[in-house]
């Protein structure tokens, strides 16, 4: 199997040992329509009970991705390799308001269900370029740099692997982020 630059660099950046790719799977099954989308894999429209809000439902897609979005928060909370990037948002979890974490949290899972092929939901943040520039986003400290972006990945895989994705899906999820690679790393 022949693997893309980008995901042979996400399996060195992570040195995990992971073998990723961007390919359909050679295992697909034939009843597998062509129509698939990566949301579809990781859970698509199926309606599921939603942990955070008793009594309500979710999309079990839309539950798994903001279980790793919310999990790769904490990574990042905890890597200071990149959390400097997050003081506003430290500071306030730290001082029990976690209304900035909720926003961040909504918002990225939308930027992933719509990335993903989710028809349910669209993205009404900002555009990566601004939210990842402090001159337009207050709530950013400093501008990210290629090192910043490899931390990140390695932190969003760690929290996939957490919730249990497989290496193909990490695979999968991680040509998404780096199709915005150019807008966020801006030094």
């Amino acid at each position: 199997m022949n693997l893309s630059k980008k995901t042979a660099v996400v399996a060195v950046i992570l040195g995990l040992g992971i073998a990723v790719s961007i390919l359909p799977s050679c295992s697909k099954s034939k009843s597998t329509p062509a129509t698939m989308t990566l949301y579809d894999s990781l859970g698509g429209t199926a309606m599921v009970a939603d942990p955070a809000n008793p009594g309500a439902m979710i999309e079990k897609g839309r539950l798994g991705l903001r279980s790793v979005v919310d999990s790769a928060i904490f990574v990042i909370a905890g890597d200071t390799a990149i959390n400097g990037f997050f003081k506003v948002l430290l500071a306030e979890v730290t001082a029990g308001n976690t209304s900035g974490f909720s926003a961040l949290s909504k918002n990225l899972t939308d930027f992933f269900c719509v990335a993903t092929g989710a028809k349910d939901y669209s993205y009404t943040g900002k555009s990566m370029s601004d939210a990842h520039n402090p001159a337009t986003n207050p709530r950013m400290n400093g501008k990210a740099a290629k090192d910043d972006f490899d931390a990140f990945v390695a932190d969003v895989v760690k929290a996939a692997k957490k919730n249990g994705l497989s290496d193909q899906l990490i695979g999968q999820v991680g040509t998404v982020i780096y199709s915005v690679e150019s807008q966020v790393v801006q030094m």
